[in-house]
């Protein structure tokens, strides 16, 4: 490393002992790559990390955490999206080069354009409204994101002036766009949580998402209909001989679980000591010891209460049900518009989506379902595909059927086996860093 000619010795030592030291190694298994992260504990630097990976769409298929005193050891087994292990030199050095800088905080670049973040009453149509007043006000779409939940919606999208390609600074149109999808996202019976506000900083997207579903208490709100029986199951406990709060979560696996639920505990001030994270076939068993950011546990039954009613809000939000449509297809003013006024028209419902623009291409994945939340009828999705066009709007998921009664809240895994869980983990995590077993990735 090359230190700047003003820097002495004991800066030196401070950055030194300050900076993550970051070991990646791909001989240790075969079927994943190891990635282990050594660093000084603060709060969120475990949420820091996770991202590093899963904004990588890389998947985690184990970890183990250990947090004492003022230093903690993150070992994650990650893979690409087919499963493989990493094998790219610059993926590889990208990741020991982020990883390596956590400590100072992540930080998210300016993308130099103007973010909308609108949360409010889900709706046929709703979306389909907001971008055609988008379209209507000049303003180009160029990403967004939007989740529902329970009812609730949460979209941030990010546009430009249609005429400058640039931010839009102008205070008069700023105003008018706020108060024209205020008055959309209201509709008819949603005065008082109608929310909507224009930013110029950078942020996650899907954290700033989290933060807003929080915010909006969508985890505390009554789905209208249960379009699934394979529900997220939360238990939390005190270990009181250790002063931890012990967090179990069973669910379906799927990309970006540990990144939503380290988020939540994040966001809800949380530091996260011990855990433990496998998956076997498509099911993820997550276990969490946990204290608030003053040392003390989990204090009351309420609370309790809340920490599993947020975490099973933050597994849900991003597992939208519902017919995966991906569109492709060349950019221009407006289209976005069109093609959710198609949806509506057909009568569907867009559950989530994730919008993208690269160069000339907008590149953007809808999930739909019927107005009340069923999987849609293939007969409308291929009427949907001949007005839009079959080349550019393809089918690429359907929604799988699922059965009652895969999981109940009395699997859930006690105090006791949590804690033996969680020894056997710290033994085996042990034995496998000597090279003494071999692990079951």
């Amino acid at each position: 490393m090359e230190w700047p000619a003003c820097t002495d010795e004991y800066e030196k030592l401070v950055i030194r002992m300050s900076t993550p030291r970051v070991v990646i190694d791909n001989s240790v298994f075969s079927s994943a790559t190891l990635v282990k992260v050594d660093s000084a504990r603060r709060h969120g630097i475990l949420l820091d990390a996770v991202q590093v990976l899963t904004d990588l769409d890389l998947s985690i298929k184990k970890a183990y955490i250990s947090a004492d005193g003022k230093w903690c050891m993150d070992v994650f087994h990650v893979t690409d999206q087919n499963g493989n292990k990493i094998t790219d030199e610059n993926v590889l050095k990208y990741i020991e080069q982020s990883l390596g800088s956590i400590q100072c905080g992540r930080t998210t670049s300016s993308n130099g354009l103007t973010a909308l973040e609108l949360t409010g009453t889900d709706r046929v149509g709703l979306l389909s409204e907001v971008f055609a007043v988008l379209a209507d006000l000049q303003c180009d779409v160029v990403e967004a994101k939007v989740w529902t939940h329970n009812g609730r919606i949460a979209s941030l999208i990010y546009v430009k002036d249609s005429s400058s390609g640039s931010t839009i600074e102008d205070s008069q149109k700023i105003n008018k766009i706020e108060l024209r999808l205020r008055n959309v996202l209201k509709g008819d019976n949603d005065i008082r949580s109608a929310k909507i506000s224009v930013s110029m900083a950078a942020m996650h997207t899907e954290r700033r998402l989290h933060q807003m579903m929080f915010t909006d208490r969508d985890y505390e709100r009554t789905p209208i209909l249960e379009v699934t029986s394979d529900k997220p199951v939360v238990t939390v406990q005190n270990w009181a001989g250790r002063g931890y709060s012990v967090v179990n979560v069973q669910c379906k696996d799927r990309t970006k679980l540990l990144f939503d639920v380290v988020s939540n505990l994040t966001d809800m001030e949380y530091d996260v000591f011990h855990a433990t994270i496998n998956t076997n076939d498509d099911r993820a068993y997550l276990e969490f010891y946990i204290r608030h950011k003053d040392g003390t546990p989990i204090s009351s039954e309420p609370e309790r209460q809340r920490v599993i009613q947020c975490l099973k809000a933050a597994v849900e939000r991003r597992a939208s049900e519902g017919v995966r449509l991906e569109l492709c297809k060349e950019d221009r003013q407006g289209l976005l518009a069109e093609v959710m006024r198609t949806f509506r028209e057909n009568g569907l419902n867009v559950t989530r989506a994730e919008i993208s623009t690269v160069g000339n291409m907008a590149t953007n994945v809808f999930y739909v379902t019927d107005a009340i939340g069923n999987p849609a009828d293939a007969k409308i999705i291929e009427s949907l595909r001949q007005k839009i066009g079959l080349s550019y709007l393809e089918v690429k998921e359907l929604p799988l059927v699922n059965h009652q009664g895969m999981q109940r809240e009395d699997q859930a895994v006690g105090i006791g086996g949590a804690v033996l869980f969680s020894i056997g983990s710290l033994v085996k995590r042990n034995l496998y860093s000597l090279g003494l077993i071999k692990s079951c990735s």
